[in-house]
């Protein structure tokens, strides 16, 4: 065969042109619907191919299913299985318990915020939230539930339509599943292998079935990867219209997933690195001319990057449109990005443009929760310092966060207009309330013991030169005049060389539990040393209204995503938190409490099917060795029948773009300093339960090698009845786990899952 002199022929050369012009497709390109129609009317005629159980045809096309119009009928049979069970086990006792469960207390308060329109911050993107909030609206919820924590009752709230909607979309996931499985092996027993292990997975059943981001993520990421993969197999057809539409339900699908959250950059360098690999096959395709090779490049530009990031951007354009009342998001953002929001207090305000002396200011923080510089009457405890006022920082509005500007040596207001505070001047803040002035000295801070305390000291603005602060305009030059809102301001202590600072540390109950603000001696050009000015009131200037102070589209998309970015970086285990490590998460050595500790309560634990994904590990390292097998003996150029070759093609380009996925989705997690649980795990699950598929379906169906052919034949029907078995059996064990239990515990007698602790990490 041709194909298998090319192979021949460049391991006896190493000549990388014997295989350049070998890429064979379908005849015409056709859909696999055609293979199969045609297939039918040609099957008098296949003395020239020969083929296995699947229909690999021998000319090295790889076209499945070609043996007659009967697989059609048995495709369709199997996807619509697929589907039915899919959806069954997710939607089964959808509405229990009827009580807010883990991070519903999150994500549904959030969908209420979108009915509501009221403003709020979470670290990731917000189309999953919008989704939420829209499949809420759309079946009748009005937004009034409060999702204060955990166990509180639903009672006549209509909260089934955000549930359902999840459950709907983690429903297409085996399905996805089976369908990319099917395209990449050609093998419909491979395909239905994925889809058993995930329909039959407690974990993926529990993940899915409540109000979360975790099944609109991977839904996102499934379908792209699908669209890559049918994209992949219009390459003999390039620019039809299938072509095209593959191409950008792709680019559709990548937006989703990042704009659900940020781990859609994962999937977004999967298709990113397939799409690198396509057209370098097609620069070294001598029969595409230069022209031909940009417009390919071009497309996929267009297709995989443009399209993408208008969509992306497109949903935080909405975002900004919906959310515009003022909400418990406020003060992460900056004082101009509030002015925006309906009902804070910056909204349609006016006032002075620029800072001046004699005027009654608020400073705020640009930390995320760094707060306004605050001061109230109470002191220092005698072991943190000296006893003084203390100055904290403060997350509320609050008539102790005034302060007086002044100058360095006097407390008079000039007559006539007063000067404007700039870029280098030496000032005083005093504090309206206790008519102490922000003051620092070489005691080490309470919290952060390298910095120095900030605190209150003098009396009706009499005070010392350690009340002395240089104001510094970020970016600024010697006589930049200091804007309200929009300046970025440090100020910098004129005895000692530190910055006042925003540690971000809750101080104990003695500092009533408020942030800790110090005087930092190295740290002076972040976020924690600078601040800004938000409320500025001087009857002696003219007032300008805000709304020319507003941030344009482009300042408020860049800001949210900062502050996003710092909020999941600051997303740091606690104490005492359950929180778990990547390497615990394949080996399935520790799940998540949804709802309920005790036995009266209604109780649901986060587990996987132990079978499912202990056959994935298990199937991690016989696809390494299978596929290190393949590659020896192509590269030693060993004669391989047509059905091996098709195993390795499998193996080498199908297997690897899995395992690629799952490496992509999991070994970031490594890296990561934030808090992890073990529900990141999930969408790399996804990939290793659709490797596990293809590799058992080819380790199966290659037991011919070593076992007599009848017999073999006996032994893989075995092997799937005893796998199906394995599964079904385990999840019918575990199942409890995901629709809930109550009753005893499982250390005691008459429980549910007594017997069932295989490990002793597991929780249930």
């Amino acid at each position: 065969m041709a194909k298998e002199e090319d192979i021949s022929k460049w391991s006896r050369t190493r000549d990388p042109s014997s295989l350049r012009h070998r890429k064979t497709c379908p005849s015409s390109g056709e859909s696999l619907q055609n293979q199969i129609s045609r297939a039918s009317k040609e099957k008098d005629s296949k003395a020239d191919r020969s083929s296995d159980e699947d229909g690999q045809s021998s000319n090295g096309s790889y076209a499945p299913f070609l043996h007659c119009k009967s697989h059609a009928s048995q495709i369709k049979v199997l996807l619509i299985l697929v589907m039915g069970l899919s959806f069954s086990t997710r939607l089964y006792k959808i509405t229990e318990p009827p009580h807010v469960c883990w991070d519903e207390t999150h994500f549904g308060k959030m969908g209420s915020y979108y009915i509501n329109r009221t403003f709020f911050f979470d670290v990731h993107p917000p189309l999953g939230k919008m989704l939420i909030g829209l499949a809420g609206y759309m079946t009748g919820y009005d937004g009034t539930f409060p999702f204060i924590k955990p166990g509180d009752k639903y009672e006549h709230h209509i909260y089934w339509g955000m549930r359902g909607f999840c459950a709907i979309l983690g429903s297409f996931l085996p399905v996805f599943a089976y369908l990319i499985v099917l395209e990449l092996s050609r093998s419909y027993t491979a395909a239905l292998i994925t889809a058993t292990l995930l329909i039959f997975d407690t974990g993926c059943i529990t993940i899915s079935q409540y109000i979360l981001l975790d099944p609109i993520l991977m839904f996102f990421i499934m379908a792209a990867v699908l669209s890559m993969v049918k994209f992949n197999q219009q390459s003999c057809r390039p620019f039809t219209a299938p072509w095209w539409l593959w191409l950008v339900l792709c680019g559709v699908n990548l937006a989703g997933a990042l704009g659900v959250k940020f781990v859609g950059l994962f999937v977004i360098l999967l298709v990113g690195l397939n799409t690198i690999l396509d057209l370098w096959d097609l620069l070294g395709d001598l029969t595409l001319s230069l022209m031909n090779i940009a417009k390919h490049f071009l497309a996929r530009v267009v297709g995989l990057i443009l399209l993408p990031l208008f969509l992306y951007v497109t949903m935080f354009a909405l975002h900004f449109v919906v959310l515009n009342k003022s909400g418990p998001g406020d003060g992460f953002f900056s004082s101009a990005f509030q002015s925006r929001l309906i009902g804070n207090n910056l909204h349609n305000a006016s006032m002075p443009e620029y800072l001046a002396y004699g005027s009654t200011v608020t400073v705020k923080n640009l930390r995320i929760a760094g707060g306004y510089l605050h001061s109230h009457w109470h002191l220092y405890p005698e072991a943190v310092g000296a006893r003084q006022q203390q100055v904290t920082a403060y997350l509320h509005k609050d008539y102790n966060n005034l302060w007086l500007v002044h100058r360095q040596n006097d407390n008079d207001a000039q007559s006539g207009s007063p000067d404007l505070v700039r870029h280098g001047d030496v000032i005083r803040l005093e504090h309206k309330e206790t008519t102490r002035n922000l003051h620092s000295h070489l005691h080490e801070a309470p919290l952060t013991k390298k910095h120095f305390q900030v605190t209150g000291y003098g009396t009706n603005g009499t005070g010392d030169a350690n009340d002395l602060w240089r104001v510094e305009v970020c970016g600024g030059q010697k006589g930049d005049l200091v804007k309200v809102l929009r300046s970025k301001v440090r100020f910098l202590h004129t005895a000692t060389g530190c910055m006042l600072f925003s540690s971000g540390k809750t101080l104990p109950k003695w500092g009533w539990e408020q942030v800790e603000v110090t005087c930092s001696p190295y740290l002076k050009d972040t976020p924690s040393s600078q601040w800004n000015i938000e409320d500025h009131i001087n009857p002696k200037l003219p007032n300008i209204s805000l709304s020319v102070l507003k941030p344009s589209f482009l300042e408020i998309l860049l800001e949210s995503h900062i502050v996003m970015i710092r909020g999941n970086s600051g997303l740091k285990p606690k104490d005492n938190e359950m929180n778990s490590k990547p390497w615990h998460w394949p080996i399935n050595y520790q799940g998540l409490r949804f709802s309920g500790v005790n036995e009266s309560e209604y109780r649901v634990y986060l587990l996987g099917n132990p079978v499912v994904w202990w056959i994935n590990l298990a199937s991690l390292g016989l696809y390494l060795i299978m596929a290190a097998a393949a590659a020896i003996a192509i590269q030693r150029g060993f004669s391989l029948g047509h059905k091996r070759r098709e195993h390795s093609y499998v193996l080498m380009r199908g297997g690897g773009l899995l395992l690629l996925g799952w490496l992509l989705h999991y070994v970031p997690f490594f890296t990561m300093g934030r808090v992890l649980y073990y529900h990141h795990y999930f969408p790399a699950m996804l990939f290793s339960s659709m490797l596990t598929g293809l590799t058992l379906d080819i380790l199966f169906r290659s037991a011919d090698l070593l076992i007599h052919p009848p017999l073999c034949d006996w032994l893989r029907r075995g092997g799937w009845l005893v796998l199906l078995f394995s599964v079904v059996y385990s999840f019918y064990l575990f199942h409890p786990l995901s629709y809930g239990m109550t009753g005893p515990l499982a250390h005691e007698p008459g429980s549910t899952m007594a017997g069932l602790k295989w490990m002793e990490s597991w929780e249930f």
